[in-house]
């Protein structure tokens, strides 16, 4: 079969069976020989003459051709051990500390798994409420949601896969400012997505700029009104901050719930594209659109009638998923088997557009959009039906909104519209309904050694229009996108847009277009510049709404990675004019430096080799700081130039204190990039190393002053013992989470990508939700 080798790196790293030293024991092929035969080994339960085998053939085809894929949890876990084949699901929050204990529990049997979970926490009373049984008052949704971000810690640092959350809260209950606000700093509640959850009433008023009512929902009564415009620009402000919260729209999705009977759905998976009831599961898979288009008259085209082919064995496959799954719960098989909703959605996309040569950001690409996804929803259920008439409905089927029309079919739901981050890097194409990340970019392939990756349509585009060149492509891939790159023509550049070229409406504008035909959600993120303004955002959410997107999810590039943002403005306090003698220039000059020094001399693992850094003092403090670089050490110039002007700083008055504050903290990318993988790196750069030595000595002469004797501290604990919100703490955080603010894979240093509340390395398939 054909993959690329980034697909079969990511495939050996994190998909096909290993033995006890970690080294596969499968080939890609036997890997998806091993779906196969798992799944299709299903239709024996309905027919005991079924012929496996074709259906195996069948199945392993539409996989190994890579026309189709379903999630990662199937192709990993099927057929073996653990059999446990959805990747999220949804728990209830009831409100008492039972139920609230019992799904902390759950969510952490599900986390071992290997799965996702969404909470609503709506039906929690707020927080001060009385508790009726001892007498105290509740704590709130806020804090519970800590105890399970905590729990959610625990385990992931026990396994392999990291636990994601969706947390959501509805906008009418009593505490959602404080919800809203819960994640302006990003090292807060760090496993959650967060979403409000919006109705129908509140953007009524919203529209007619007047009072809402919050309720408590334990008790059914109003306990406060606010002006609904100014919590809709609070969710706006704080969504423009860092990309939280998103919203969904509530009312909206409970109007297309298809067991209304059943129960009301509260929350969503984490990434926010499956709406669920309590206890239900995902089970989702994706066409490869790319590979749905056939040439004729050196033209390409749509080929509907392998797309048609393509969503009944896709159908079919699902469906007897929800069969061979392994269940973490009891309760979860049972709502799933009741329900057998599936959730079949695309990837592909992008590149399909590329191939036909139609611009995402244009009305062709968004009408094109529309067409296919409702000729994909129309042929799934028509694919559902036909399973109906041999294997009967779904359980719930007399709860159904089918009941009343007549009309038998398998599953309650048929289409979805997932991130397909891991998954499209596998079928070489571009993820779910998102535009391309990058036309070219470069990737770590050895130590220090770097491959520029050209988007293959492109690549042909280049070389056939003669415009193609190595330099060309280096540069392409050092600015991702074409549009200021000379030497490329403009129809090639129209074609040819990356998300942060596109206009924020037209992100919308697609989402809604395949909403109109996709009966759960849509995982799409809409990408803006930095640069983008809250009014921008306040637009884009609005005309969601508008447009008939069931929820949406924002993300301004740069408003996660390396920011640590202040809510509100303080006033500055007027400060008395200084005289005129004050502002004079007053030149400070340095004392010479002492005879004879004492200090230390600490090597330190950058991400360019070994730095040595000589921290010296006398009698008066800390006075010189030398520098020097290992023979694979490298900008030994700068660290020079960084020494000698921490020298006379210090030997000027300087406070040693001031300097380490300004130095720790500081980030190098080449050393970051390196951190993923060479875990005898626990510093951010030379600066935030020579910051920390400095640090460490003047911890030592505290204890020399003190009369005890110096203890070996290691350079990158974190001692300083300031603000808590002070922006050097960062380098307090673990390194993962600190890859992930520089914008990086913490397991690879790539560039990480955001979709539909996730990350995702396109280098190495790691991903996260929260």
């Amino acid at each position: 079969m054909k993959i690329t080798e980034n697909a079969k790196k990511v495939l050996e790293r994190r998909y096909l069976a290993k033995d006890e030293n970690g080294k596969p024991i499968e080939t890609v092929e036997e890997m998806f020989e091993r779906v196969a035969r798992t799944i299709a080994e299903v239709d024996l339960i309905y027919d005991k003459n079924a012929d496996v085998e074709a259906v195996k053939k069948r199945f392993y085809d539409m996989m190994v051709d890579l026309d189709f894929l379903p999630n990662s949890p199937t192709l990993m876990n099927a057929g073996r051990p653990l059999g446990q084949l959805s990747a999220c699901f949804v728990l209830p929050v009831g409100d008492s500390m039972e139920e609230i204990f019992d799904a902390v529990k759950y969510a952490a049997i599900i986390h071992k798994s290997g799965g996702g979970t969404g909470f609503s926490f709506s039906r929690l009373r707020p927080k001060g409420a009385t508790v009726r049984t001892t007498g105290g008052v509740a704590s709130g949704p806020v804090s519970f949601m800590k105890v399970f971000n905590a729990a959610t810690e625990a385990v992931k640092q026990g396994g392999t896969r990291r636990g994601a959350n969706m947390g959501i809260l509805r906008v009418d209950h009593p505490d959602i400012l404080e919800f809203i606000q819960c994640k302006k700093d990003n090292n807060e509640i760090t496993n959650f997505n967060i979403s409000v959850a919006i109705t129908e009433e509140f953007m009524k008023a919203v529209e007619e700029d007047r009072k809402y009512d919050l309720i408590d929902p334990h008790t059914g009564k109003v306990t406060n009104r606010l002006r609904a415009r100014e919590v809709f620009d609070l969710i706006v402000e704080m969504a423009w901050r860092n990309g939280e919260p998103g919203i969904v729209f509530l009312d909206r999705i409970n109007e297309k719930n298809p067991t209304p009977e059943v129960g009301e759905i509260e929350s969503t998976n984490p990434c926010g594209e499956q709406p669920l009831l309590p206890y239900e599961s995902c089970n989702l898979g994706s066409i490869n659109l790319e590979n749905m288009l056939k040439k004729v008259e050196g033209r390409y085209e749509i080929d509907y009638d392998k797309l048609k082919e393509t969503v009944y064995d896709a159908v079919h496959f699902l469906d007897n998923v929800i069969d061979a799954n392994k269940y973490p719960l009891p309760q979860i098989e049972e709502m799933t088997k009741g329900t057998r909703k599936i959730g079949l959605g695309v990837m592909g996309f992008a590149n399909m557009l590329l191939r036909l040569g139609i611009p995402y950001d244009s009305d062709e690409a968004v009408e094109l959009g529309e067409e296919l996804m409702e000729f994909i929803d129309k042929t799934s259920k028509e694919a559902s039906i036909k399973l109906a008439e041999k294997r009967g409905t779904f359980g719930f089927y007399d709860k159904s909104i089918y009941k009343k029309t007549g009309i038998k079919i398998r599953n309650a739901t048929t289409t979805t519209i997932a991130p397909t981050g891991t998954i499209s890097i596998i079928a070489g194409t571009s993820s779910g309904i998102e535009p391309v990340f990058a036309i070219a970019m470069t990737r770590n392939v050895m130590d220090n050694t770097q491959l520029v990756e050209v988007n293959p349509v492109f690549k042909k585009v280049a070389i056939e229009r003669g415009f193609y060149s190595d330099e060309l492509m280096r540069e392409i891939a050092q600015k991702g996108s074409l549009k200021d790159i000379k030497g490329i023509p403009e129809d090639v550049k129209r074609v040819f847009v990356i998300a942060h070229d596109i206009d924020p409406e037209w992100h919308v504008k697609m989402q809604a277009a395949f909403q109109k035909h996709v009966d759960n959600a849509v995982s799409k993120t809409v990408n803006f510049r930095n640069e983008a303004t809250v009014e921008d955002v306040r637009r884009t959410y609005l005309l969601a709404y508008k447009l008939g997107c069931k929820g949406v999810t924002i993300y301004r590039d740069g408003s996660r990675e390396s920011q640590v943002l202040n809510l509100g403005i303080k006033e500055k306090k007027e400060e008395a004019k200084p005289t005129e003698e004050q502002t004079k220039k007053e030149l400070l000059r340095p004392r010479p430096r002492p005879p004879v020094t004492r200090g230390i001399t600490e090597k330190v693992r950058i991400g360019c080799g070994n730095l040595y850094i000589t921290v010296n003092y006398d009698d008066q403090g800390i006075c010189e700081v030398f520098t020097n670089l290992g023979r694979a050490g490298g900008c030994p110039s700068q660290s020079e130039a960084t020494s000698r002007l921490i020298s006379i700083a210090l030997r000027s008055g300087i406070d040693a204190k001031t300097i380490v504050e300004q130095l720790k903290g500081i980030r190098c990318h080449s050393t970051l990039r390196q951190m993923a993988t060479n875990k005898e790196i626990k510093v951010l750069s030379c600066p935030d190393a020579i910051g920390k030595v400095i640090e460490k000595v003047m911890k030592i002469r505290v204890e020399e002053e003190q009369q005890f004797a110096p203890i070996d501290v290691p350079i990158y604990e974190n001692n300083y013992n300031g603000d808590k919100d002070d922006p050097k703490l960062e380098v307090a955080l673990s390194e993962t989470d600190l890859l992930e603010k520089e914008g990086l894979c913490p397991e690879c240093g790539s560039p990480i990508e955001h979709e539909g509340g996730c990350v995702v390395c396109k280098n190495c398939g790691y991903s996260k939700c929260g």
